[in-house]
């Protein structure tokens, strides 16, 4: 089998090629996706060349881990039936091209534990489970405080809000200094950081990705509060001793999802208590995935671009 992908051969040289796939094995499943999203994070350090070393990075390379498609073939072994819809975190199923990602491609090969069936009826929002699992993750454990604010009001950030008011908590303050970002928030405030006073948060979660942001954040925190790292950060990280250490502060790197927080954000978007109603603004036909990569990283009202597989062979 061979499929249409994404191929990125080098930084900035990104375009569609037809990629052998992988025999499938009977624990595995052959998805034919409609709709993918294009990462902001750590897909755009790929795109830029400016992603730190990274275990199994290389090029070229198939990029994306948000894929929402139709089982076309089922393993004997698999536990799924051909017609069945499910979100796929990406797969390493092509044939002279690395897998590290591998989710933007009209079809792939992946082992069925590394799928979740989703409602059919999602269609291009499927494709954002990947990023409210990350959320969810964030959040969740013992004794995580849920932030009562949120830097910035990104798609990342937009799901963190929302999942803070899904538990139940406070509604959480959501900084912001892009203006075409401030929109959109429901049941929570977006202000500009010059424009708030409070130094008493209890925990602070940056969703920004900006390492710059730390010291300020630290004066922010009440004794004993919490910064969040919940960004990628491509440069080393560095805070002022002296305010920290008089705050107690407390640092915590939030790490990828797992299989439990995607089952978890599946079952609160099933029972209506998670919304991804808003968060995607660009849609662009995979044929024309170059143009819609730039647009995802370089014009700041694209949330989040999703690539329509639907008619590509």
């Amino acid at each position: 089998m061979d499929t249409t992908a994404v191929l990125l051969n080098g930084p900035r040289d990104l375009g569609l090629d037809r990629l052998f796939l992988t025999d499938p094995g009977p624990n595995d499943l052959v998805v034919e996706i409609s709709h993918s999203g294009i990462s902001t994070g750590t897909e755009k350090l790929f795109w830029s060349g400016q992603m730190p070393p990274f275990p199994g990075m290389g090029y070229p390379l198939v990029p994306g881990y948000e894929s929402f498609g139709e089982v076309v073939e089922a393993g004997a072994e698999s536990g799924f039936a051909v017609g069945e819809t499910v979100f796929v975190p990406g797969a390493n199923c092509y044939d002279g091209a690395h897998g590290l990602f591998g989710g933007a491609a009209r079809g792939m090969v992946t082992d069925a534990g590394r799928v979740v069936r989703v409602d059919g009826g999602m269609g291009a929002e499927g494709a954002l489970l990947a990023l409210a699992a990350t959320a969810r993750h964030a959040m969740a454990g013992i004794d995580r405080a849920v932030p009562d604010l949120i830097v910035g009001h990104g798609v990342l950030g937009r799901l963190l809000a929302r999942l803070t008011l899904a538990s139940g908590a406070p509604a959480p303050t959501v900084w912001e200094i892009d203006a075409s970002r401030m929109s959109g928030a429901t049941g929570y405030e977006v202000i500009r950081p010059d424009t708030d006073t409070r130094r008493d948060y209890r925990a602070i979660y940056d969703a920004s990705g900006n390492g710059g942001l730390l010291n300020d954040l630290v004066t922010r925190i009440a004794r004993g509060g919490e910064i969040v790292l919940a960004g990628f950060y491509t440069q080393p990280l560095s805070f002022a001793f002296p305010p920290a250490f008089m705050k107690e502060a407390r640092f915590r790197i939030a790490a990828e999802w797992n299989r439990s927080d995607l089952a978890a954000t599946r079952a609160l978007i099933d029972a209506g208590a998670l919304s991804l109603k808003g968060l995607i603004t660009h849609t662009a036909g995979a044929s024309d995935a170059p143009s819609a990569y730039a647009t995802a990283f370089e014009d700041p009202t694209c949330l989040k671009m999703i690539l329509d597989w639907r008619n590509v062979a």
